[in-house]
């Protein structure tokens, strides 16, 4: 398991900023939310992009919402490549 730091800037692609809450009803502050989340859960995602480390959080909302969350770190800052909520298999996850 990896572990990010407490404090989080964000670092929004243009190409991405909208697509989550179009896609998923995922707006970005919310995402956002996830990442402060004292009993998230972050894992190194093995399966995608070879060119950059790319990692998934599995996280709560301040409203309760459990969202998966794949993003990666550039420059010090978290960019959010996509976010959804979790499915009934990775809740798991969460709950260990």
């Amino acid at each position: 398991m990896k572990t990010v730091k407490n404090a989080f800037e964000f670092e929004w692609d243009k190409w991405n900023i909208d697509k989550n809450k179009l896609k998923h009803n995922v707006n970005n502050k919310e995402a956002e939310e996830a990442f402060y989340d004292n009993k998230k859960v972050i894992y190194k995602d093995e399966f995608h992009s070879e060119k950059e480390s790319r990692n998934i959080l599995i996280g709560k909302t301040r409203e309760g919402r459990l969202l998966y969350i794949a993003f990666t770190e550039r420059n010090g800052k978290v960019r959010v490549i996509s976010v959804r909520d979790i499915n009934k298999k990775e809740v798991k996850f969460y709950e260990k």
